[in-house]
């Protein structure tokens, strides 16, 4: 596997010896002092240059980089939106470990997506002269009271749909309702109790993919538990876990912070969730007798 080195040395040669390429920077979690170096950290390299077009056209350029088992196009796919005439990329997995993401953009696309950046190269002084190397743009922010209301009010709603998901076998449905919808409001609320608990200025990384580091033992056990293999009754203990995990922070993140937090919407909801777990699979109504 080549090392920092090595890599950095070939991507900056490049540059320096392409008369299109008119600058270079590193972004990504090689840039940030935070992140703990490991063999799987990508390169994230950003080419300035005037235009894409030669480089979309006759890609062999990039075979200088090493031999690649497979790569990604990101701007040549239907789902991603793109504007390939100001930012081509190209992320590359390479035989020996090694992952370079590589784009050329027009200093029109750089103006607006730079943050966290080192200079490798910049031959006509179109880089700003500070580099940003501190985290603190993706840092936790702290919530109003609206988007602590909401957060509270699309966590507990969204229930409502697992519920009745649950009680028609529906688990595909069940499962997208829990982790497109739910969980990120969960990890969202955790994410502000670990700003809270640290004055707001760490960051928990894309996917909340750090939390283990500011939590306790504990509440990541909890975490961790909210995710069930998809079959009926794990899925409930896992919602449950879910609700007295969010029900807790969101209760201490409200004295803490000045928020209004809506206890009986709290409490309705589980009821509500408890009261369907023990619905009979042919029941005519949802409550009997209820008016």
């Amino acid at each position: 596997m080549r090392s920092e080195k090595e890599m950095l040395d070939l991507i900056t040669k490049t540059a320096e010896e392409d008369p299109r390429i008119r600058a270079a920077y590193l972004e990504g979690s090689r840039v940030n002092p935070n992140v703990p170096a490991d063999i799987f950290q990508d390169y994230d390299v950003v080419y300035v240059v005037r235009e894409t077009k030669s480089f979309r056209e006759d890609a062999s350029w990039i075979d200088r980089f090493g031999k690649r088992l497979y790569m990604q196009y990101p701007e040549d796919s239907v789902y991603f939106p793109s504007d390939a005439e100001n930012c081509y990329g190209w992320l590359m997995q390479f035989a020996d470990g090694n992952r370079l993401d590589l784009h050329v953009c027009t200093m029109e696309t750089v103006r607006k997506d730079l943050e966290l950046f080192r200079v490798l190269v910049d031959k006509d002084n179109l880089l700003p002269a500070d580099e940003v190397r501190s985290d603190e743009i993706y840092w936790i922010q702290k919530p109003t009271p609206q988007q602590f209301h909401d957060t509270c009010n699309e966590f507990w709603w969204c229930l409502n749909n697992v519920a009745k998901g649950l009680w028609r076998d529906e688990i595909p449905y069940v499962m997208d309702m829990i982790n497109l919808y739910i969980r990120p409001m969960l990890t969202r609320i955790l994410e502000w109790k670990i700003g809270a608990d640290n004055h707001f200025n760490v960051s928990v990384g894309k996917c909340a993919k750090y939390m283990k580091r500011f939590v306790s033992e504990d509440i990541y056990t909890r975490y961790l538990a909210t995710y069930s293999a998809a079959e009926p009754e794990a899925v409930w203990d896992a919602v449950f876990v879910m609700c007295g995990l969010f029900h807790e922070t969101a209760v201490q993140l409200s004295g803490e912070m000045d928020c209004a937090y809506d206890y009986s919407e709290a409490e309705n909801s589980r009821a509500y969730l408890e009261h369907v777990r023990k619905l009979p699979g042919d029941a005519k109504e949802i409550y009997p007798g209820g008016e």
